[in-house]
């Protein structure tokens, strides 16, 4: 099996027109006729990298490659030239298309020949994609998905044709996340027709999403803060926006409230996955953010802040470091198992002999089998002795109604081990802040420092980095 079926299974509708952006609009009959054209060109090359920003010809080059049965490495076009050329030594002789070579792939004007007809039949263990993760704490690690693994996600959760012929998908995450990738894959095999936005603004998110009458959309938690903040207490207006997904990282309280109150008749939902499992593993549905945003249950009130109940085919675990079970509710390592999960960086699989991929997440699981991510095992501070999770102070910290975004990260300290700092965006008294959690929180879960400044350290997804606001202080204090 290969990834390359779902475009084929696609043109049985061969008029329907899946993707649109860059001013051009492609039927599934004109996709899988340039992903031919694309294979026959990128046969020989060891594997397919993409410079691009999203465009028609990201799904050209993608099945292209699945065609061609070679590898297809998304990478961050914003990345310097020492990083990128770096990425680039990574896959010598690989064909690599830049935003210049981007309409040509989509027009079909190859030099290469004529479409292949005789591409073999791969094997679904073959590897589809590398996706290079963030590299937030250290350099990039290419993470290996088969096709086994990308078709088992969409096969597991998704029913094929299942859309309405009107329905559309806007996609504004970076082609290079593997939202990106599997939104795409989603939709073409639901049958939404696939609305691209090359760079996030949050006006013209707004725009497009009228103008194109889009019906289902995903965003990471920075990109829903800055549409809110655009729309101020106005309704959004986008009457025909039936599902709005967002994950990639934590979604403040008040943020994902006010987006709720914003888009009153859109469906919402909180989809939390890794790379390495071929996307999300678990899923808050649309009756779930209904019936806790208006209910007056403290418990189910609290499920706001949950990533909801495992998808199909998919097993979650919690664990201690020394890989014992935890109690339900209590807080410990988060491991999943199922068909998608990957869990492979270059050849080295980090599975266990079971087949369990260790997140390396910290969370738990409630009675009802919803699951609250607490943040990453690698951020927890230890202050004399005793583990804090960071995500536990950043919650009430944006409670408070002076701050915006918060980041609390642990700094070295000769008495502590490690002391509390806590970086926040917004109009507070630093003193006032360390009164506020103290009221709410233990002593020894107070900041020792209250920072203030005027943005967070971020990828372009929207994740925080935490080891930058780390050594930025740590030097500062040198």
């Amino acid at each position: 099996m290969n990834i390359s079926m779902i475009l084929e299974m696609a043109a049985s509708d061969g008029d329907r027109i899946v993707v649109t952006g860059a001013g051009r609009s492609l039927s599934a009959a004109e996709l899988l006729e340039r992903a031919r054209f694309a294979a026959a060109r990128f046969r020989d090359r060891p594997a397919v990298l993409y410079l691009g920003t999203n465009h028609p010809a990201y799904p050209v080059a993608l099945f292209g490659a699945a065609l061609a049965g070679v590898p297809f490495v998304p990478l961050n076009y914003r990345l310097g030239d020492a990083q990128l050329t770096a990425l680039r030594e990574r896959h010598e002789g690989a064909l690599v298309l830049e935003q210049d070579d981007l309409d040509a792939l989509v027009a079909g004007a190859l030099p290469d020949g004529e479409p292949a007809v005789d591409l073999p039949d791969w094997d679904g263990d073959a590897v589809a994609v590398i996706i290079y993760t963030s590299g937030t704490t250290s350099d990039p690690k290419p993470a290996v998905l088969r096709h086994r693994h990308l078709l088992a996600y969409v096969l597991n959760t998704l029913e094929f044709g299942a859309s309405e012929p009107t329905d559309a998908a806007l996609v504004a995450v970076p082609p290079y996340h593997i939202a990106g990738l599997t939104n795409l894959m989603s939709n073409l095999y639901t049958g939404r027709r696939v609305v691209y936005l090359p760079a996030f603004d949050p006006a013209e998110w707004l725009d497009t999403v009228r103008a194109e009458r889009v019906t289902h959309a995903m965003l990471v938690p920075t990109m829903l803060a800055r549409i809110v903040a655009e729309l101020g207490d106005g309704d959004a207006g986008t009457p025909t926006l039936q599902s709005l997904a967002y994950g990639g990282s934590r979604t403040p309280r008040t943020v994902l409230e006010h987006a709720l109150r914003a888009f009153p008749d859109t469906g919402f939902v909180n989809a939390y996955g890794l790379t390495e499992t071929a996307s999300s593993v678990a899923v808050l549905s649309p009756d779930d953010h209904r019936e806790a945003f208006g209910s007056t249950d403290a418990v189910v009130r609290d499920r706001l802040g949950s990533v909801g109940r495992p998808l199909p085919g998919i097993e979650i675990e919690i664990r201690t470091e020394s890989d014992d079970p935890v109690a339900t509710g209590e807080t410990g390592l988060v491991f999943v198992r199922g068909e998608q999960i990957s869990g492979e960086y270059g050849n080295r699989s980090v599975l266990d002999e079971n087949g369990w991929f260790a997140t390396r997440d910290l969370g738990r699981l409630d009675p009802d089998g919803y699951l609250y991510i607490d943040g990453r095992a690698d951020d927890t501070i230890i202050r004399g002795g005793e583990n804090i999770a960071p995500a536990e102070i950043e919650d009430v910290l944006l409670a408070h109604p002076g701050v915006v975004e918060a980041a609390v990260i642990g700094v070295a300290d000769a008495e502590w081990g490690q002391r509390i700092v806590a970086v926040l965006v917004g109009d507070v008294d630093p003193a006032a802040v360390k009164d506020w959690v103290r009221e709410r929180l233990r002593s020894s879960k107070t900041p020792d420092t209250v920072v203030l400044r005027s943005e967070l350290p971020k990828t372009e997804t929207g994740k925080l980095l935490r080891r930058t606001l780390i050594t930025e202080l740590e030097n500062a204090n040198a």
